[in-house]
C-alpha cells in the first residue's frame, strides 16, 4: 500500500504543508490519552514507516528519532485521566488532538486525521484506518505512542509492582490482578473504566461489611 497517496493529491491541489494527526492510549486503564501532529517536508518519504501498532518498539524509538530529525513541525497533546473520567475517552482523544494541532509551531495548510472528525477552522480529512493509509497519520501514530510509552516507564519506576513497563497500562490479566492486590492508585487511574470501578466497588463493598 502506497501510504503517501493522500499526501500526493494535496501536493497536486498545490497544498504544501499538511500535518498528519494521531492518538494513542484509548484502552488502557491509566494515565493520559496522548496526540501528535506531525507536519513533514513535502515529499518526503521516509520508507517503511506505517501505523506504530505495526512496528517493534525498537523500529518505532528508531522512527521517533528520525521523525524529530526531518519534521517541520511536531506538537504534542495530552489529556490526563482526570479529564477522561470527566468527559469520556472519546471526546478527551479529540481534546488531545486539538491541543497536538494547537502545539504544532508550523504552517498548516491541511490535516489528515485518523478516524475522527474534528471541528476545525483548517481544512482536514479523517481516514479510516489513516496510520496504514497516510505517512503523516503514521508518523503522528509513533510519535503519540513512543511519547506515551515513556510515561509508562517513568509510573513503572515509582510504582514496580504493577508491571506498566511491559503491559503501558492495558488491562492484561496481570494487570488487573495487581490492582486488586495492591489497589487503585487513584491520582493516575481512570476510575470510569470498568476493570478499575469493579476494583474500587469490591473495596467499598468490603469496607461495608466491616
Amino acid at each position: 500500500m502506497d501510504n503517501m497517496t493522500y499526501e500526493k493529491d494535496l501536493y497536486l491541489a498545490g497544498i504544501n504543508y499538511i500535518a498528519g494527526v494521531d492518538e494513542v492510549g484509548r484502552g488502557p486503564l491509566i494515565g493520559p490519552v496522548v496526540a501528535a501532529c506531525v507536519v513533514l517536508p513535502k515529499n518526503e518519504r521516509i520508507d517503511g514507516l506505517t501505523d506504530s501498532k505495526k512496528l517493534s518498539e525498537k523500529k518505532r524509538n528508531e522512527f521517533f528519532d528520525l521523525i524529530y530529525e526531518k519534521a517541520l513541525g511536531i506538537g504534542i497533546g495530552v489529556i490526563d485521566n482526570k479529564k477522561i473520567d470527566e468527559v469520556n475517552i472519546y471526546e478527551a482523544s479529540k481534546l488531545a488532538m486539538k491541543e497536538a494541532i494547537k502545539n504544532t509551531n508550523c504552517k498548516i495548510e491541511h490535516i489528515l486525521i485518523d478516524a475522527m472528525k474534528l471541528d476545525l477552522d483548517t481544512p482536514s480529512t479523517s481516514i479510516i484506518k489513516g496510520d496504514l493509509k497516510s505517512q503523516s497519520i503514521a508518523a503522528a501514530s509513533v510519535i503519540a505512542k513512543v511519547y506515551r510509552d515513556k510515561l509508562m516507564y517513568d509510573l513503572d519506576k515509582i510504582y514496580p509492582m504493577y508491571g506498566f513497563a511491559s503491559h503501558k497500562g492495558y488491562p492484561t490479566k496481570k494487570h488487573i490482578e495487581a490492582i486488586e492486590k495492591y489497589g487503585v492508585i487513584k491520582d493516575i487511574y481512570r476510575l470510569t473504566y470498568k476493570p478499575v470501578k469493579k476494583v474500587l466497588d469490591d473495596e467499598n463493598e468490603k469496607i461495608d461489611n466491616l
